[in-house]
């Protein structure tokens, strides 16, 4: 029985070449037209515009947005915080994830294993923005043991991009 369910959930969640194709379009240019994408796609505007409304309603596009260069946008200062914990106290945990996740500078937040609980990429003005972000707020979150930075000297890739 757990066989055929998880066989059925991989079915379902399966795209078809026109979901991937049109996926791979939306993620180079996402102001695309409509007529565009089918074009592009070989649908028919209507079967495009079905598939895409589709592929929202289910959650696989999430959303829309523009990619700022953030260096250009004046937020010179990027970093990776590797954050630990003190302990995995469910209050600590609930109260960190909410915290970051209001938190305007901190673009990505992952929990992962290793050394450290949570890894965070945060772009800020400069130095002294950043240490601000320290001492006023991550300092200041209960249940924080350890925080390290690694400094971003340069960009090599930086992409948004999903390889369906």
């Amino acid at each position: 029985m757990g066989e055929s369910t998880e066989m059925g959930s991989k079915i379902m969640t399966a795209l078809l070449q026109q979901d991937i194709a049109l996926l791979t379009e939306l993620q180079k240019d996402c102001r695309i037209s409509n007529q565009e994408l089918a074009d592009r796609t070989a649908m028919s505007a209507s079967a495009c515009w079905r598939r895409v409304r589709s592929l929202e309603a289910a959650g696989i596009i999430k959303g829309y947005a523009a990619l700022v260069d953030a260096e250009k946008a004046g937020l010179g200062f990027s970093a990776i915080v590797h954050v630990s914990l003190t302990r995995h106290d469910r209050n600590h945990v609930d109260t960190f994830i909410s915290e970051i996740s209001d938190r305007r500078e901190v673009l990505e937040c992952l929990a992962t294993t290793g050394d450290a609980d949570y890894h965070l990429r945060v772009v800020c003005q400069d130095q002294g923005a950043y240490n601000a972000f320290l001492d006023d707020f991550l300092f200041r979150l209960p249940g924080i043991a350890n925080v390290k930075t690694n400094l971003v000297l340069k960009e090599i890739k930086l992409d948004t991009s999903v390889p369906v």
